[in-house]
């Protein structure tokens, strides 16, 4: 199969879909691979270093589209690459169309297929491709609202661990998933006082057993998320529900009542967020303040350490492009109902009910869209 690794053009987007060790994977199981000039470099990853892994280098996303079968991505594809896609094109990319109308309509439009990592399911019921961006976006959601609690980004001026004698800051963890373990592991470890609110008892119980009395395990009733945000130094809103629009956890009117300087960390916000008042932002202005509160909302907040985010995605990815490859679409997407639950586009129709209902378009069911094919 002819693959095709394009330059990511997202704003502040640094990842690239495949490291040079998994090119030569693939191209020592006799596929072709294309990779547009300089798709490597935000992660120190030269040309010359593709070249030796096999790969042929192409100086434009048009000609990297225009030359493969198989497209494979990071981020979902903004306007311009939308429209290079065509009907014999297969998309493997991170997509959240849930919260992205626009994008659905193009990919529609396009008449290609597109697999979501973050819909690609496992025989525990995880999701093993959104795993890996989840562990280092729960770990940076940390790392961020710590530097906006700086009195000069805007933040009360408050230190995370706080020093003896004075006591350390409040962090609330909305949700219990991966983003959250990551999250209240690193705010632990910055000897924060951490707070955990979710609403599976089993997920608290887990919690409680990884981190013992460090952590304060809250059952998320409506009054308890009040009380809890609106005391707390740092906020990290952490909730996932796959495929879907975030679910607004936390009201304008909460924020209007959280301390002045307080700060909020939206890791859903790729999602659409799940706090009411936040919107998209980018690495390279990543904060804005409502009610005097600071809002940190970037939606691809792994790019900031693409070096990590990548080689993280390929170690998860690698073994569904190799099958994607050696397969073909319709045959792969058969054979693993994992991949399956991935497909979120299929020459022109949703087959995810979550995002066709987001969205307001006609669902077909994915087994019969496979095999009206």
């Amino acid at each position: 199969m002819r693959i095709g690794i394009p330059t990511e053009i997202k704003a502040n987007e640094y990842r690239v879909a495949l490291v040079p060790e998994s090119v030569s994977e693939l191209t020592h199981a006799g596929h072709e691979v294309f990779v547009q000039s300089g798709a490597g470099a935000g992660i120190g990853a030269a040309d010359t270093s593709y070249k030796d892994a096999g790969a042929a280098i192409l100086s434009t996303a048009a000609a990297v589209f225009e030359g493969s079968q198989l497209i494979v991505k990071v981020k979902e594809p903004q306007a311009v690459e939308c429209d290079l896609l065509q009907a014999h094109h297969v998309l493997f990319t991170y997509l959240h169309l849930a919260a992205d109308r626009a994008l659905t309509n193009r990919l529609m439009q396009s008449g290609a297929s597109a697999i979501a990592y973050e819909t690609v399911s496992a025989d525990d019921g995880s999701l093993p491709l959104l795993a890996p961006m989840s562990e280092v976006a729960g770990r940076l959601s940390i790392q961020a609202g710590a530097h906006a609690l700086e009195r000069e980004q805007g933040g009360s001026g408050v230190l995370l661990g706080g020093v003896a004698g004075v006591r350390p800051a409040q962090v609330v963890v909305i949700g219990g998933g991966v983003v959250g373990t990551n999250a209240i592991q690193m705010a632990l470890g910055m000897q924060a006082s951490v707070t955990v609110l979710d609403k599976s008892l089993p997920r608290l119980r887990e919690l409680e057993a990884i981190f013992g009395g460090q952590l304060n395990t809250i059952y998320a009733t409506e009054q308890a998320i009040d009380d809890y945000v609106t005391t707390a130094d740092l906020v990290v809103g952490a909730v996932l529900v796959p495929g879907a629009a975030a679910p607004k956890i936390v009201s304008k009117d909460m924020i209007k009542r959280m301390k002045p300087g307080a700060v909020v960390v939206d890791v859903a916000i790729d999602q659409g967020g799940c706090i009411e008042t936040s919107h998209p932002t980018t690495h390279a202005d990543p904060t804005y303040i409502v009610d005097g509160v600071v809002h940190y909302c970037v939606a691809n907040m792994p790019g900031a350490v693409p070096r990590t985010s990548t080689y993280a995605l390929n170690n998860a990815t690698l073994p569904y492009v190799l099958k994607l490859a050696e397969l073909g679409c319709p045959q792969a997407l058969l054979e693993d109902r994992h991949l399956r639950a991935g497909l979120n586009v299929y020459r022109g129709e949703i087959t995810e009910a979550i995002v066709a209902e987001a969205v307001g378009v006609v669902h077909r069911p994915v087994d019969e869209a496979l095999a009206a094919a």
